[in-house]
């Protein structure tokens, strides 16, 4: 079922948030049956591409991370990505009501899987770690999760147009700050000696 409505948003992205928004489903089931799966995806293919292949900017010069500095940083990424979707979604859920919107929690955290499953999925672009190319299709990626985050918030929380216009830049907003948040994070955590130790290869 979640395979057919990834690629029904890639289709007829409206019609299918229209099907969604039947679905009914708990906070543990989203998690089991989606986010575990698709948030492991890019720190998997990170933690691969960067210990076997190696990091280039270029495509010439290439870098490793030792496998011992690797490991602790996808399993923080794993981490941060899962607590990142219940942030949006619990701060979905808060805001809702302020545009006259009602949804539950769990229909919040259904609604911001399937919102942010391009990136997810583009995230399988760190098993070739080439900078120029992994910032063409992660903005990629990003293009296409705002599209769907700009047409699924008036038909998934059932509000007019113009007011899911100013709810889905307010969920933009949020999402931003958050990502900004976790950058400081981690150059606060680099600086205290925690760095990833790289090799020149």
């Amino acid at each position: 079922m979640y395979l057919q409505h990834m690629f029904g948003l890639l289709y007829h992205p409206r019609k299918e948030w229209d099907s969604i928004k039947q679905e009914k489903h708990s906070l543990g089931h989203i998690y089991v049956t989606h986010l575990l799966f698709l948030a492991a995806l890019p720190p998997f293919a990170l933690l691969v591409g960067t210990t076997q292949f190696g990091w280039s900017f270029v495509g010439k010069e290439f870098y490793y991370l030792t496998m011992e500095s690797a490991v602790p940083l996808a399993l923080a990424f794993y981490a941060a990505l899962l607590g990142g979707m219940f942030f949006m979604a619990y701060t979905t859920y808060w805001m809702e009501k302020t545009f006259g919107a009602e949804a539950s929690l769990e229909r919040c955290l259904l609604f911001t899987t399937f919102t942010s499953t391009p990136m997810f999925l583009a995230g399988a672009v760190g098993f070739i770690p080439i900078l120029w190319l992994d910032v063409f299709v992660v903005m990629a990626a990003v293009s296409y999760t705002i599209y769907l985050l700009y047409a699924g918030v008036p038909i998934f929380m059932n509000i007019p147009e113009e007011r899911g216009f100013i709810f889905a830049t307010s969920i933009l907003t949020v999402g931003m700050c958050a990502l900004v948040g976790m950058m400081a994070a981690t150059v606060i955590i680099w600086g205290m000696g925690f760095a990833p130790q790289i090799l020149a290869g």
